[in-house]
């Protein structure tokens, strides 16, 4: 059974240059964690800066995904605090699913490089970038870690061949015609999607959520009729009732041996 512990809290401060060497830690580094900081990156042409969030796990860990399935513990990540940020996006490689005790979960296995696009205020000046992360990472046991993390991001950079790769490995979106059929249940909103994709030789796994809407979504049941994928879950928002599912805000991804697929939007 798997076990949770009390949460232990990583203060890091990462230097530009020399990230891991200026790292500080208030409390004894979590089970299953060696480390973590911010990727100082590159600037791009566009003004932009690509940054990244390392996080380094013990062999057999795991951290989860952005929705992170039946029994994972979803992210939650924000940048209060920054300074010269006007938005920031955060780019999520391809998860892996895993089976534990029956339940599916979707994360990463031992390592995790997160990459962070920046818009500054002002593409002149440098960047000052505040992280706090509550993350859960498991094994036998699971805990819940909070992360404080700082770094001066200044200069030009260059390429970082680690969040390039993580870049690389980001769902690809593509447009694809989603239909959907969303029936009210006792808790929540049971919803059905198809769509054309060309079959994979392994079993794919289809993994709903909603882009701006903290719901529960259940882990989804999938079958296919030729090249038509069809897969139904149920969203169950935090007060456990029929609510208005918006279709726009539906974001479906599509894990397989063909690589990973994202649909943004589903119309009736």
């Amino acid at each position: 059974m798997i076990k949770h512990l009390f949460i232990l809290v990583l203060t890091l401060a990462a230097h530009p240059h020399l990230a891991a060497a200026q790292q500080s830690i208030d409390h004894p580094t979590p089970p299953g964690l060696e480390g973590a900081q911010l990727l100082q990156g590159w600037m791009r042409a566009d003004g932009t800066r690509m940054a990244g969030l390392s996080i380094d796990l013990e062999p057999g860990w795991k951290t989860y995904w952005r929705a992170p399935g039946d029994a994972g513990i979803p992210p939650q990540i924000d940048f209060k605090g920054s300074e010269n940020v006007a938005k920031v996006t955060l780019h999520w490689p391809a998860p892996e699913v895993f089976k534990s005790a029956g339940m599916r979960t979707i994360g990463y296995h031992a390592d995790l490089i997160l990459p962070i696009e920046i818009t500054p205020k002002d593409p002149a000046k440098p960047v000052d970038l505040s992280a706090h992360a509550a993350i859960g990472i498991c094994d036998q046991i699971c805990v819940p870690v909070s992360l404080h993390l700082h770094a001066h991001l200044a200069g030009q950079g260059s390429p970082d061949s680690l969040i390039t790769a993580a870049l690389q490995a980001e769902p690809k979106t593509i447009s694809l015609h989603a239909t959907c059929k969303t029936t009210p249940v006792r808790d929540g909103v049971k919803l059905t999607a198809r769509f054309d994709l060309p079959p994979a030789i392994d079993p794919e796994a289809t993994l709903f959520e909603l882009r701006s809407t903290p719901v529960w979504v259940s882990e989804s049941i999938s079958r296919r009729e030729g090249d038509t994928l069809i897969a139904t879950a149920d969203f169950v928002p935090p007060e456990a009732k029929p609510f208005d599912l918006d279709l726009s805000d539906l974001r479906i991804t599509v894990l397989s041996d063909r690589g990973a697929v994202q649909i943004d939007g589903c119309t009736e």
